[in-house]
């Protein structure tokens, strides 16, 4: 593959696509706006298909060593304690893959130092902002060399795709905590109150050089209650988390002051295409939802793959990008689609969503299909993504 890459963002899809392009022979220079480039947030799921695309170029088994499986994902309403979520991945089978919490920092260095090691370039301080005829274009008014290809990692706010609407309403606070006794050490435990507050506990391993466990903590919040959080005493917050999860105070302790915890929020949108007229969009840039599956990070590495193969495999360049929307597409609608349903579920005001999870969501999930459907689900394998990159059989997924 000869070709003169440029790819503006240095997060998991632009570093994913960095190193699986100079795998594939493509000359990459990624370009991003911080003068040292690092993850935001604190843990997030790595699913199987995920983790197929780390064993795609060689770091999947370190990425397993950092991590922390998650066999099921379980949670339950207050007052009533009555389990209104259960999936577990071995409702597919037995020897079904499952999840891997990790660190958001402990991915990002693994990423980088693939990057790197495949020869990727990397200019930091440069904050795109826009792009034309094979350039990208910076906040001081440079421009870049001219390359065949600009791609656009950049996130759900890129400069150079479409902005979401608006974000979601609801997002939430979150903080890498050390781990503490007392909690499922294979699961994604989260509490409610109806749909209007969630708490949530995960393990997510160790930062590479560590050995201390961590577990990622969070916390719904609404944009529009943010910064009435942030002017209240920090305790009177402990208090309602207290209040919805007692269990949750040894977290709580170490948590000092509002900057101790990071809020993230959340919008919804799909481009029609992933190409527009100077760049290819991957991850958020062409897709973004909430994170209700968690399927961000996933579906961002299936797309740096997907236009890796397609580039690989087509001789025309317009060709190739018409082959990855191909591939990409309909796993996308469906998950995108599948999100905009679960989420009122779990983040609304709205007591008629929470009473139709409680009520009949719940035990139909606990009834055959369901279980399986969920489980495949959770995992990223509806729509069978790797069967539609033509990667079944590459790498194992797991």
């Amino acid at each position: 593959m000869s070709l003169d890459i440029a790819i503006a963002g240095c997060g998991v899809a632009g570093l994913a696509s960095a190193t699986l392009l100079r795998q594939a022979g493509a000359r990459v220079t990624i370009y991003d706006r911080l003068e040292a480039p690092k993850p935001i947030g604190s843990g997030i799921i790595l699913q199987p298909v995920g983790l197929h695309v780390l064993d795609a170029f060689g770091v999947g088994d370190a990425m397993r060593e950092l991590g922390a499986p998650i066999k099921r994902l379980h949670g339950k309403n207050t007052p009533r304690q009555n389990v209104v979520l259960d999936v577990r991945y071995d409702a597919a089978g037995k020897d079904a893959a499952c999840g891997l919490g990790v660190h958001r920092g402990a991915l990002f260095q693994l990423l980088y130092d693939a990057a790197l090691a495949a020869g990727a370039e990397i200019e930091s301080g440069r904050e795109v902002v826009g792009a034309r005829d094979g350039r990208l274009v910076f906040a001081d008014g440079a421009e870049s060399a001219r390359f065949d290809l600009v791609i656009d990692a950049l996130g759900a706010r890129s400069p150079l795709s479409r902005p979401p609407q608006a974000p979601l309403p609801f997002g939430a606070l979150w903080a890498s905590l050390d781990w503490v006794d007392g909690f499922d050490n294979a699961a994604l435990e989260q509490r409610y109150f109806a749909a209007r507050k969630m708490a949530g506990f995960m393990p997510i391993g160790r930062l590479k050089g560590e050995m201390r466990q961590q577990g990622a903590f969070f916390w719904s919040l609404k944009h529009t209650e943010r910064a009435a959080w942030r002017a209240a005493p920090l305790e009177a917050w402990k208090d309602e988390v207290r209040a919805l999860w007692p269990q949750t105070e040894p977290l709580l302790a170490q948590i000092a002051t509002h900057d101790d915890l990071v809020f993230a929020s959340y919008a919804h949108r799909t481009l029609r295409e992933p190409v527009s007229r100077h760049c290819v969009h991957v991850g958020d840039s062409w897709h973004c939802t909430s994170p209700q599956l968690g399927q961000g990070a996933n579906m961002a590495l299936l797309d740096a793959l997907a236009l890796t193969q397609a580039l690989a495999s087509q001789s025309n360049l317009d060709a190739a990008l018409g082959e990855y929307a191909r591939m990409r597409l309909w796993h996308i609608r469906l998950y995108q689609a599948a999100s905009w349903m679960f989420t009122p579920a779990y983040q609304s005001d709205s007591a008629a969503f929470a009473a139709l999870r409680d009520w009949i969501m719940a035990p139909l999930s606990r009834t055959w299909p369901a279980p399986q459907v969920l489980a495949a689900l959770v995992a990223g394998q509806i729509g069978a993504p790797l069967h539609a990159i033509g990667a079944r059989s590459q790498h194992r997924s797991a």
